[in-house]
């Protein structure tokens, strides 16, 4: 007996959204994201951050696993160079967040992101990213260009 599109359906907020300005995405905060209060951890915010920035790259068509198989003629990786964070307000036990992610400047190798973490409209923490591709020697790789268009449509 086949699932009847279940599994579609399932999938299909998986990722989050792409949105005018960038990508959202809902998580739920799960016991273990707390420290003994019920409050988030600091370090697991990094976390909710990540999963925004990676289903942002997963939904404008940038996959981790295709960049570490070569597709772009050598392995490349993404790793964070710097990071600024803003923490306003706690997220707790069961809440329901919103990560919105966009992309504000990408140069040669670089790109910088802001993203926020929202419980409705209050803005919980705020993180300014620096992030860049680096190829199997450890040196910079230029952004593709077709990854300037979808991570900042109009840009070009």
């Amino acid at each position: 007996m086949g699932d009847h599109g279940e599994r579609e359906r399932l999938m299909a907020g998986l990722s989050g959204e792409l949105t005018p300005s960038g990508h959202r995405l809902m998580a739920r905060v799960y016991y273990a994201d707390t420290d003994f209060s019920g409050v988030v951890y600091h370090a697991r915010y990094l976390e909710f951050f990540e999963r925004g920035r990676s289903d942002f790259l997963r939904l404008a068509g940038v996959h981790h696993t295709e960049l570490a198989g070569g597709k772009h003629g050598e392995r490349i990786v993404w790793v964070v160079r710097r990071m600024e964070i803003d923490f306003r307000g706690s997220a707790r036990i069961d809440d329901i967040l919103t990560v919105e992610t966009r992309a504000e400047e990408i140069s040669g190798a670089r790109i910088f992101m802001a993203q926020q973490l929202k419980r409705g409209e209050e803005v919980l923490v705020e993180a300014k990213v620096e992030a860049a591709i680096i190829g199997e020697n450890g040196r910079p790789r230029r952004f593709p260009r077709e990854w300037i268009a979808a991570f900042m449509p109009g840009k070009l």
